[in-house]
């Protein structure tokens, strides 16, 4: 792969994409963690998907170790794995490519088509998780906050999303500073969730990604 698509993108945007040889050494530094299929990692800049692609490749190889004798156990782990990966990308057509790229990854690994449930759950996810827009201003691209999706198992099938705002959760640093304002809070108190959406199972997430049922509390 090239690792620039045009020089005027270097120019306008400073786009030059990391080769494969140090996307691994990178995240060879942190071996353990892009193993455990619960870590979140999010890539502030991430382009076509190349770290986010990796990040997913491990985590499913820890799936396949762990969970690889129950298909059940298998699909839903690896739906988690990539619940817990997020991007953020300035530019429209590398968020496709990225969404593209990494959805690639894990219909291959479960051998899913686009009529099973489970890929339409992984493709919603990833519309959420990988967002256009400018981790520096933590906005989206039409100007309003970058909102994530924490995505978390409950076990037996059962997936929830609470969903916090980009800003508030970097504010954590400043927040647990032992003289500033907000040193007193509970993370109970300042991390509370934007919205927070009902247990539900993967056929239900896919019904709710069609726009049925999507129906949240604040």
């Amino acid at each position: 792969m090239s690792l620039v698509k045009s020089k005027q993108r270097v120019a306008d945007h400073g786009e030059v994409f990391t080769p494969a040889w140090m996307v691994d050494a990178m995240l060879d530094l942190v071996k353990d963690e892009t193993e455990r299929i619960d870590s979140r990692f999010l890539e502030p800049a991430c382009g076509s998907g190349n770290f986010i692609v990796q990040i997913l490749r491990r985590k499913l190889a820890a799936v396949e170790v762990k969970y690889g004798k129950s298909e059940f156990d298998r699909r839903n782990y690896a739906l988690l794995g990539l619940m817990c990966i997020y991007g953020v990308e300035l530019l429209a057509d590398n968020v496709a490519e990225c969404h593209s790229n990494v959805l690639e990854v894990f219909t291959e690994y479960l051998q899913l088509d686009a009529m099973d449930d489970l890929y339409r759950v992984a493709s919603h996810v990833l519309s959420q998780n990988i967002i256009h827009g400018d981790a520096l201003t933590m906005r989206v691209h039409g100007g309003q906050p970058i909102t994530f999706a924490e995505w978390g198992y409950l076990g037996k099938g059962k997936f929830q999303r609470r969903d916090f705002r980009f800003d508030v959760l970097t504010g954590s640093s400043a927040f647990s500073t032992e003289d500033s304002l907000f040193a007193h809070l509970g993370k109970h108190e300042i991390f509370a969730p934007a919205r927070t959406y009902p247990p539900m199972t993967v056929r239900e997430l896919a019904a709710a990604a069609s726009g049925n049922d999507a129906v949240g509390t604040t």
